[in-house]
């Protein structure tokens, strides 16, 4: 069950993407934000590709080690 789409690791993940989206929407009419935004658009896209690469190795690709490489890799 650990695997299964909505596992811990992609729990944390689309968490942390659903806060970043509430600072952009925070931050959004504030002047002299747009490089913080870039950054936090740069941040919620690594992210996304994490997501990706979870829903698409499944089971061989964890987060909770320190390379969060797949565990197929050696």
């Amino acid at each position: 069950m650990r695997d299964e789409p909505g596992s811990p690791d992609c729990r944390l993940v689309i968490d942390a993407k659903r806060s970043l989206e509430d600072v952009l929407r925070l931050i959004a009419d504030l002047p002299h934000t747009d490089h913080m935004r870039r950054q936090l658009l740069s941040v919620y896209n690594q992210l996304e590709g994490m997501h990706d690469l979870k829903r698409s190795g499944g089971a061989n690709v964890s987060f909770r080690s320190a390379d969060w490489s797949s565990s197929a890799r050696s």
